[in-house]
């Protein structure tokens, strides 16, 4: 279709000062088509992929019409994720900058209650929240919808998937009759289309066809590994390539707090983000990633949606995700603003048709190519290193130490010796064989980025790792003494640091090994947080379900905050989680004969599994 530019939209002089300082000059084609249609007051229901510009195709009308002068809520947007909400609530604040008396309120589940009451009281006039916490305050009172006059929802199927459909609805029903009714969804499953006959009045449909789901200037590639090699072949794509900014995302949660720890044990200054982290954490992470305060952001697919981070230069999927929506979503966070971005994908033997599943759906290409060998990183840092000493010399930015190398002279080295000696110790001795205390020992900081003080140092920081809370990080002041390089060692030089980065892999484990290991544990349901009861879900990983979905219909139905659900392991045909000990009467009977993922669900206390039905499971 035709797009327009903004200008031509008939939007306000504030509107547009503020669309020209973000740098939008050309709006997209869901843009176009809504933009006139919500200023019209019309219903509008919307479908198009990820990175169209949505957020922007609703926020802007919404802005357009919310009275300054009234201090109330005017506008509720309904999002499926606390990240999705505070990236539409980002937009707004930018989108609104010029428009004076204009507030938004983010309100969502694991943020303080006071600040959200805060912010009510005062009069924030668009509400962006998650159904949960805004049932919360519809129930407390503390929200009032009186005054509303447009609601948007935005992901409806997302939410339909984590089982908000109720209150979804609730919330609908509580609007005033007199209002503007917008959804924007990837697809339109039956029950969203019920939602659109129930609560819409003649809507103005808006379809964004694409060829191409994701980004063209995304370079996407996978390489097929062995499972148990998958650390050791990020490390050395990472490493070969020199990737100083990206996002690696992880199938679970175990994952992610394993693959971190593994990161950072070999000098990489790693962090990590998934729904275990109360709200304050993963806002601490975040803060300090988008100051590349960290260099690698290890994350489940909680942070796909709503992570906007500019300059991220490669996106790794480290397991791949459960269906084509998500990696869309995953590999959109680099090759943002119209930059080149990468998605590298490493995939082992089972993942080979969830991969082709991708491709048929993203109807893109992402190519296969060969895992560098060990002997090619070393290369190309040798060559790094040589480029590195050809340039200083050429520069003379160096001290001089003629006196030394006469000394040397003088007893009889020549000097090609003296060369070969300095740059052995400098790091420059590719043909070595690395000893095994160098293999094991973590890895040291790039001497190429020495002079970015900004950033941490890969020094060998075991002192720091060794023991490490990562649920609980230090605060700035008591983390001088790791920024202070006169107290710990200098970084290992260049080559000789690249000889641990692939180490022997573990053997695998015998059959009768991971029987005994999958028995114990299955054995042992019984173990929990303090303060927790562990629950049994007759649902598994044979009924595609993932711990979201879990979280999103425990929180969703029972209407229990996010915070109250613990660990969650999915077995083959049922699920454990850990439920507060006051909530668990709730959770029971409000999620026991529910439809959940197309199944009559049930939960119970669990108790220890009978041989008979762990086999069976």
């Amino acid at each position: 279709m035709q797009k327009k530019r903004f200008t031509e939209l008939g939007l306000s002089p504030e509107l547009l000062k503020a669309i020209a300082r973000i740098g939008y000059e050309e709006a997209s084609p869901i843009q176009t088509e809504a933009i006139p249609a919500l200023l019209s007051g019309a219903d509008v229901v919307g479908q198009s992929q990820t990175g169209s510009g949505k957020t922007a195709a609703f926020a802007i009308p919404a802005i357009e019409k919310t009275d300054p002068t009234l201090r109330a809520p005017q506008v509720l947007i309904l999002c499926p994720t606390r990240e999705l909400a505070v990236q539409v609530a980002e937009e707004v604040a930018k989108l609104s900058f010029f428009k004076k008396g204009v507030r938004e309120l983010p309100i969502y589940g694991g943020q303080s209650y006071e600040r959200q009451f805060r912010g009510l009281q005062q009069g924030a006039q668009i509400i962006i929240g998650t159904p949960g916490r805004v049932m919360d305050h519809l129930e407390r009172g503390t929200l009032s919808l009186d005054r509303m006059s447009t609601i948007i929802l935005d992901e409806a199927d997302r939410m339909l998937d984590m089982g908000f459909i109720d209150d979804i609805k609730t919330i609908l029903a509580a609007m005033p009759e007199e209002r503007q009714t917008v959804l924007f969804s990837a697809t339109l499953p039956k029950p969203i289309l019920e939602l659109i006959k129930t609560f819409t009045h003649d809507p103005v449909q808006i379809r964004i066809e694409s060829k191409t789901l994701t980004v063209p200037a995304i370079d996407q590639i996978y390489f097929e590994v062995e499972r148990r090699s998958k650390v050791e072949v990020l490390c050395r794509l990472i490493d070969l390539e020199d990737i100083r900014f990206g996002v690696i995302f992880c199938a679970t949660k175990m994952m992610v707090d394993e693959l971190t720890e593994n990161l950072a044990a070999r000098g990489y200054a790693a962090d990590k983000l998934h729904g275990d982290m109360t709200q304050a954490m993963r806002e601490r992470v975040m803060a300090r990633f988008r100051k590349h305060a960290i260099e690698f952001l290890v994350a489940t697919d909680v942070a796909a949606r709503g992570l906007d981070v500019e300059d991220i230069e490669v996106v790794f999927n480290y397991d791949l995700p459960h269906d084509g929506e998500d990696y869309v979503h995953r590999i959109g966070r680099t090759g943002r603003a119209g930059k080149a971005g990468r998605a590298i994908t490493l995939v082992s033997g089972r993942e080979m048709w969830k991969l082709q599943q991708i491709m048929r759906f993203t109807k893109g290409r992402i190519r296969r190519e060969r895992v560098p060998s060990l002997e090619e990183v070393e290369e190309k840092r040798s060559n790094l290193f040589f480029e590195t000493l050809r340039t200083t010399l050429e520069k003379g930015e160096f001290k001089r130490h003629d006196d030394l190398v006469d000394r040397l002279l003088v007893q009889g080295h020549n000097p090609t010796d003296i060369a070969s000696a300095l740059i052995h110790l400098a790091g420059g001795d590719a043909g070595r064989k690395p000893s095994a205390a160098v293999e094991q020992g973590p890895r040291a900081e790039r001497t190429e980025r020495a002079e970015r003080t900004e950033r941490p140092r890969r020094a060998e920081r075991n002192d720091w790792n060794e023991g490490r809370d990562w649920n609980s990080r230090p605060e700035r002041s008591e983390r001088n003494s790791w920024n202070d390089r006169s107290e710990h060692p200098q970084p290992a030089p260049i080559l000789e640091r690249n000889r641990n980065l692939i180490t022997e892999p573990r053997p695998r484990p015998s059959k009768k090994e991971r029987a005994t290991r999958d028995r114990e544990a299955d054995e042992s349901p019984l173990s929990h947080e303090v303060g927790m009861t562990r629950m049994v879900i007759n649902s598994g990983k044979e009924h595609e379900i993932n711990p979201g979905d879990i979280v999103g219909v425990i929180a969703g139905v029972a209407k229990i905050d996010r915070e109250a659900i613990g660990a969650i392991r999915l077995a083959g045909k049922h699920s454990y989680v850990d439920i507060a000990d006051s909530q668990v009467n709730r959770v029971t009977e409000k999620l026991n004969g529910i439809k959940f993922k197309g199944r009559k669900l049930h939960i119970k206390a669990a108790v220890r599994a009978s041989s008979k039905e762990r086999n069976r499971d």
